[in-house]
């Protein structure tokens, strides 16, 4: 099993990411809120790359069992019902609806991805659990972060610490023959440097300190929640459901 690692998603079009196994890690915070909305009965995740493309699909859905959901520089976009906090998709928000969901990074990678033959959505919620997944399903992966600021690319690093704890927890499972390429073991590398206080790492990030300035403080402890959340988001087909073996 070779797992590969890109720290942003710049690198890639859909035609690259075409028929792989592929994780998505945007720990703060749509992963970790999509994880949460689906576990809190939340019926599918429609990842969208723009706000012009939300609002195109909301159209032509049915409004009443329908959310717009997403943030633009940490702050819910004007006329969405819901932000990107973890704290706001509760069971009562969210339960019986389709959301369709943009984000500044997320959401881009996950639409990005749309053609993979499997697409699985990781924080450090549902760890344990995508790396049970990968570990069963016993072939090469590629592990997305999703980085900071559209289209510029920039190192994200609580992506890259939860895709190093990933890797490190493969790499303790016996008899797996793993291979893994530069930029996975320098993930690795970052998560035995940093990964020791999950909280104490997401609050120095750069983007952990903007959450905190607008007052998404709260959020973090609920980002750095290690298999709080144990379920599996996974594409189907074109949105995100939890995977069928795992309860609503």
């Amino acid at each position: 099993m070779k797992i590969d690692l890109s720290f942003s998603t710049t690198q890639f079009d859909e035609l690259q990411l075409r028929d792989k196994n592929i994780v998505v890690i945007d720990v703060l915070r749509a992963s970790t809120t999509i994880t949460i909305a689906l576990n809190n009965g939340a019926r599918e995740i429609i990842p969208v790359a723009s706000i012009e493309s939300a609002v195109k699909i909301s159209g032509s859905l049915f409004g009443e069992v329908t959310l717009r959901g997403g943030e633009r520089n940490g702050k819910m976009i004007e006329g969405f019902n819901l932000g990107n906090s973890p704290l706001e998709y509760s069971e009562t928000a969210v339960k019986g609806k389709s959301i369709i969901y943009c984000t500044t990074n997320g959401s881009v990678a996950m639409a990005k991805s749309r053609y993979a033959k499997t697409l699985v959505i990781a924080s450090f919620v549902n760890l344990s659990t995508v790396v049970d997944f990968i570990k069963n399903e016993n072939k090469d992966f590629l592990i997305i972060c999703a980085g900071r600021l559209n289209n510029l690319g920039q190192f994200s690093m609580e992506d890259s610490v939860c895709a190093g704890m990933i890797v490190q927890k493969l790499s303790k499972i016996e008899g797996l023959a793993l291979e893994l390429t530069d930029a996975a073991q320098a993930a690795l590398a970052l998560q035995k440097a940093f990964g020791k206080s999950i909280f104490k790492m997401l609050k120095s990030t750069e983007h952990g300190k903007l959450l905190t300035e607008i007052g998404m403080g709260d959020d973090l402890k609920v980002c750095a929640e290690v298999d709080s959340v144990p379920v599996l988001p996974v594409l189907n087909g074109t949105v995100i459901k939890l995977r069928k073996e795992e309860p609503v």
